[in-house]
C-alpha cells in the first residue's frame, strides 16, 4: 500500500496495453524471484506509544539513522517518505508502520539473511533512540487516535475516502501489520493455477500466522483481528474473487475487475490528484473529471492496481496478502510456505488437488470464519489444522525439490520448522498470546511490548 508513485512512462488508450503491462510479467523459472514484504509497529520504550512522524524519538528520526547503512532518501515535498537500495525499499504506511519491501532474491535463504540484516539495522538505529520496533497483526494497546499519521498525500485522500465504504477502513490504514511474499509465473496459465491455489489456500496461511487477538489492551474475539478488519474495509477493492476460479480467467479478465474498482488518486507533478470514487475506464476515455481531457500513463494504471488489495493481487508477479505480521522466524516462514507450494510443478499439483473441489461457498466461509477460529475453524468435517497440516507438507515436499541449498548444503525446507510446530499443537502465535494475557501477564497487555520486540 504504501510504494512510491510510480514512473509515468507511456500514455495509455486503450485496454490491450493494460493487459500487455500484466503480460509482461511472464518469466521462465530461472528467472523467478521471492519478494518479501513485512510490517512493523514502532513504538517509544517509556510508554510504548506509537512513534509520530517528527521529534527526537519519531519515525523520520529512524529513517534518518538507517541513512547511515546506505539507504537513500525518498522525498515528498521536505519529509523522507521512504528508503532505497539495492531493489529494497523502507516504507511508511498511514500509522507509521514501518516496511520492508524486500529486493528480488533467489532462495530463502537470501530472503532469510535480508530481514536479519534489516531488524539488525533497526535494531542499531532503534536501541540509542529508546524506541523499539515489534511483529503483530494488529495494534495491541492503542486507540485510532493516539495514532499520528504520516505525511503522505495518498493517506489524506484515501483516509477520507475509506468511511465512505466501510467501517474498518480506518483501522486497515493505522494498526495493521502484515507479512507478504510477491512470486512469479511463467504463462498466463501458469498464472491462472497459481493464482488459484494461492487464493484458496490464503485463509490456511492466515490461520497458521494469526497473530491480532487484542483491541485496546483487551482480547478482541479474534485470533486474526487483521484479516477480519478488511471484511469491512472496502467491498470494492477486497474480498473473495470469485471470477478467478471461474472459466476465461486470464489476464484480460482481471484487468476488467480492476477497471471497475473505483479510483484513489492520480499522481502528477509531485503531488496528489483527489480521483476517489471516479473510474479508471473514463481515464481511459479522456473523461476523468479529476484530469478533464488527460489520458492515463503507464504509471497510473501500475498506481491503480497497487490500491486492490484482494487476498492475492495481480501485478506483474502474484502478491499473498493474507498472514498478520509476526516474529522473525515468521517472516522466514511465509515465504517458505508460498514458494514451496507454487515454485514446483508437482507441488503446484499437489496444492491444486487439495482445493480443486472446493465451491465458492467454501471460500466464502472460510474467508469469513477463520479470522476468528484460525486453525480451530471446522471444515469439510475435520479442522482446518488438517488442510493446514496437508499443505505445509506440500510446501516441503516442494522446497525439497527445488533443491536450492545454503552454505552448510541444507536446503530451504527447514524453514518450515515453525508451521509444522504449529500444525502438530494446533495452536496459532495468537493463542500463546493470549494464554500470556491471562496466565503470566495477569491481564495487562503492556508486558507484550518489550517480549515480542525485535
Amino acid at each position: 500500500m504504501s510504494a512510491p508513485p510510480q514512473v509515468q512512462g507511456e500514455t495509455l488508450t486503450d485496454k490491450a496495453q493494460l493487459v500487455a503491462y500484466l503480460e509482461a510479467g511472464c518469466k521462465p523459472p530461472e528467472d523467478w524471484r521471492i519478494g518479501t514484504e513485512h510490517e512493523k509497529f514502532c513504538y517509544s520504550l517509556a510508554d510504548y506509544r506509537p512513534l509520530p512522524y517528527h521529534g527526537d524519538q519519531s519515525i523520520r528520526a529512524l529513517l534518518t539513522g538507517l541513512q547511515d547503512f546506505g539507504w537513500k532518501p525518498i522525498l515528498e515535498g521536505e519529509n523522507v517518505i521512504a528508503l532505497a537500495q539495492d531493489g529494497a525499499s523502507v516504507s511508511l504506511e498511514p500509522g507509521g508502520q514501518v516496511e520492508l519491501s524486500g529486493a528480488p532474491l533467489k532462495s530463502i535463504h537470501e530472503t532469510c539473511s535480508e530481514v536479519h540484516q534489516h531488524l539488525d539495522q533497526i535494531k542499531r538505529v532503534t536501541k540509542p533512540m529508546g524506541v523499539a520496533a515489534m511483529g503483530l497483526g494488529f495494534q495491541p494497546k492503542w486507540a485510532r487516535d493516539d495514532i499520528s499519521w504520516m505525511p503522505k498525500g495518498r493517506y489524506k485522500i484515501m483516509g477520507a475516502y475509506m468511511p465512505t465504504k466501510g467501517n474498518l477502513g480506518l483501522d486497515m490504514m493505522l494498526r495493521t501489520c502484515t507479512v507478504q511474499v510477491n512470486l512469479d509465473f511463467r504463462s498466463e496459465a501458469d498464472m491462472v493455477k497459481k493464482f488459484r491455489v494461492s487464493l484458496a489456500l490464503q485463509p490456511i496461511a492466515t490461520a497458521l500466522f494469526a497473530n491480532s487477538p487484542f483491541t485496546e489492551g483487551r482480547p478482541n474475539g479474534f485470533l486474526s483481528y487483521r484479516s477480519h478488519i478488511w471484511t469491512d474495509t472496502d467491498p470494492d477493492r477486497c474480498g473473495v474473487l470469485p471470477f478467478v476460479f471461474e472459466d476465461g480467467m486470464g489476464f484480460e479478465r482481471y484487468v476488467d475487475h480492476v477497471l471497475d474498482v473505483p479510483m484513489y488518486f492520480v499522481y502528477r507533478d509531485g503531488k496528489y490528484i483527489d480521483a476517489s470514487g471516479q473510474s479508471f475506464r473514463d481515464f481511459l476515455d479522456g473523461r476523468l473529471p479529476a484530469l478533464p481531457g488527460e489520458k492515463p500513463r503507464l504509471g497510473d494504471w501500475a498506481d491503480h492496481l497497487s490500491t486492490l488489495f484482494p487476498e492475492v493481487r495481480l501485478k506483474r508477479f502474484l502478491e499473498m496478502r493474507g498472514a498478520d505480521g509476526g516474529p522473525w522466524k515468521s517472516l522466514c516462514a511465509l515465504p517458505a510456505f508460498w514458494v514451496g507450494l507454487l515454485y514446483d510443478d508437482t507441488a503446484l499439483d499437489a496444492a491444486w488437488d487439495l482445493v480443486k473441489d472446493w465451491t465458492l461457498e467454501d471460500h466464502t466461509y472460510l474467508r469469513a470464519e477463520v479470522p476468528r477460529e484460525a486453525l480451530h475453524t471446522p471444515f469439510h468435517g475435520r479442522r482446518v489444522n488438517a488442510v493446514a497440516h496437508q499443505a505445509v507438507e506440500i510446501a516441503a515436499v516442494g522446497l525439497k525439490a527445488r533443491n536450492r541449498l545454503d552454505s552448510q548444503g541444507d536446503n530451504e525446507s527447514h524453514f518450515l520448522a515453525l508451521l509444522q510446530s504449529r500444525v502438530e499443537r494446533e495452536k496459532c502465535p495468537a493463542e500463546y498470546l493470549l494464554d500470556d494475557y491471562h496466565g503470566r501477564w495477569g491481564g495487562t497487555i503492556d508486558p507484550i511490548f518489550t517480549e515480542c520486540a525485535y
